[in-house]
């Protein structure tokens, strides 16, 4: 699984916000976050990400380049 993080923290910013739209977010950052060690919030972003969640996904990419919300 540490691969996983690693490919997807090595990508062009471009991509991984491109990955942050809604219907790929929940799935992507959702075994994004599985793979960093958290279990509960990554299963929740799996299933709600692709609605709601991704929003936050996308703001936390703009304001620090990277994923931040429970991660």
């Amino acid at each position: 699984m540490k691969e996983y993080v690693k490919f997807i923290d090595g990508l062009p910013f471009i991509i991984r916000l491109i990955l942050a739209f809604p219907g790929i977010d929940g799935f992507v950052y959702g075994i994004y976050r599985i793979a960093k060690g958290q279990l509960i919030a990554g299963i929740i972003w799996i299933f709600v990400g692709w609605a709601i969640l991704w929003i936050l996904d996308i703001f936390s990419l703009l304001t620090a380049g990277k994923v931040t919300f429970f991660v």
